[in-house]
């Protein structure tokens, strides 16, 4: 029988690392997780599978089923000894968030406050937060540093933003946290089911299915749309940060792309025309918001790399055999 406590797998591999990587079953989760294993770390997920598949789950990910704001699943995570925790489950979409903004609240932040209480109980000193650059709100028609007033627009961004305080307070239990501020995520993996959540994805949906686009909103609306593999770098980027204080980093590309851009990027990478229609607004969306990376270039040594319409051409190949 094997005895009470944590578990670590530092016997059976000296070099490797115990990581839990909420979300392990979406988009971002999975990516994180396949690298994490393919350098030979051991990695543990939570996921409810509401919105991910368990397909998703990289081969050698321990899956446990459920939600990150529930106490039983967090008493679960006691027994093992994590050398870094990050946080990437939650409802990741402003739209939906005006649907159940209590259940954003707490699958968005709860679960933070929940974990950060893990990592101290367990002695976890390190944690990786999946934040949103949506706690920007509207700004200026200039890069956005991560020194700007914050003023979220959507339930989602409140719980990203208090998430992020969270963090900055369990700094004084000796948490050494970062927070991702994540701008448009985009890639292969991407839920090409779910049309509202994730611009490229609802875009390209779209047009494979019904061969037109119906955008909500202006087609001068602009975004800093990042490659799905630059954000699995940056996350690997703030796992090997010595910092012992909390930081903020925004994670895009510092290319301003207009939804036109986007949509005409989309249309020329398949083999089929597209009709785009522009017509009615989503709630909480900011009107335009691209990134200053100074910082986390400059402190973490992360450029992206990812050129737009390389990202959509692999994306587009991809998602037509789906």
């Amino acid at each position: 029988m094997q005895s009470p406590g944590r578990v670590n797998i530092s016997k059976e591999n000296p070099m490797s690392k115990t990581y839990l990587v909420t979300g392990a079953a979406g988009f971002i989760g999975s990516a994180v997780a396949r690298v994490l294993i393919a350098q030979g770390n051991r990695v543990i997920t939570v996921d409810n599978l509401f919105t991910g598949f368990i397909k998703n789950v990289p081969k050698g990910v321990v899956l446990i089923k459920g939600n990150c704001q529930d106490y039983k699943i967090i008493a679960e995570l006691e027994k093992y000894s994590f050398d870094a925790i990050l946080h990437i489950a939650g409802q990741s979409s402003g739209e939906i968030s005006f649907d159940d903004p209590v259940y954003d609240l707490q699958t968005n932040t709860q679960s933070t406050l929940l974990l950060l209480m893990l990592a101290r109980k367990t002695g976890c000193k390190k944690f990786v937060y999946a934040s949103s650059m949506s706690v920007y709100g509207d700004q200026p028609d200039a890069p956005v540093s991560e020194d700007a007033l914050t003023l979220p627009k959507s339930f989602y961004a409140i719980g990203k933003l208090a998430s992020e305080n969270y963090l900055r307070i369990y700094q004084q239990y000796g948490i050494n946290s970062i927070a991702l501020r994540l701008f448009n995520v985009y890639g292969i993996g991407q839920n090409m089911g779910n049309l509202r959540q994730g611009m490229v994805s609802i875009y390209l949906a779209q047009a494979i299915k019904n061969k037109h686009i119906l955008a909500k909103g202006s087609p001068d609306r602009y975004r800093d749309f990042i490659c799905i593999d630059d954000v699995v770098d940056a996350f690997l980027c703030a796992l090997s940060s010595k910092q012992t204080l909390f930081k903020v980093y925004n994670v895009g590309t510092e290319v301003r792309t207009t939804v036109r851009g986007l949509i005409n990027s989309i249309k020329k990478n398949l083999p089929f025309d597209v009709t785009v229609e522009y017509k009615g607004f989503t709630p909480g969306d900011q009107f335009g918001v691209y990134a200053d990376s100074s910082r986390i270039e400059n402190e973490l040594g992360f450029t992206a790399k990812t050129r737009l319409d390389d990202g959509i051409k692999k994306m587009n190949n991809w998602a037509l055999k789906l």
